[in-house]
């Protein structure tokens, strides 16, 4: 596990790590409310080369940003609606796949599928900084 404690603009290092060890698949985002999550997605969209503005896809579940980043979110309808609308398959698509709000299941059900998958939990320390845990699996 790599651990980071950074300010939002000082991003960009654990990005050049992030994309050094990963360049597809999936990556769970994990945090409460408020943590990061969108946020980390547009730092890391941006830092791959897309100028489309990113959104939380609470409500349509999933954006697409040029055809190699995809983000979901899992939040209002869960796991078992995913997987209900034939959204894993998505996952297994050449590119990066930022999912928030996964949970220890959909971790799991990667893994046992073998989809490269990194998980980030982000925690709020203040208004500014957040404590990044990444594990990759």
């Amino acid at each position: 596990m790599k651990k980071y404690t950074l300010c939002l603009d000082e991003l960009d290092t654990m990005l050049e790590d992030i994309a050094k060890d990963f360049s597809s698949g999936v990556v769970v985002l994990r945090g409460d409310l408020a943590a990061g999550k969108t946020t980390f997605v547009k730092k890391m969209a941006k830092f791959l080369g897309t100028h489309d503005e990113v959104t939380s896809p609470t409500f349509s579940l999933q954006h697409c940003y040029g055809d190699k980043i995809f983000h979901y979110d899992m939040y209002n309808q869960g796991l078992e609606h995913f997987i209900s609308l034939g959204m894993l398959e998505e996952l297994e698509r050449d590119g990066f796949h930022f999912v928030e709000w996964g949970d220890d299941e959909l971790i799991n059900i990667l893994t046992s599928a073998e989809i490269k998958t990194m998980v980030i939990d982000i925690e709020k320390i203040s208004d500014n900084k957040r404590e990044y845990k990444i594990c990759m699996y």
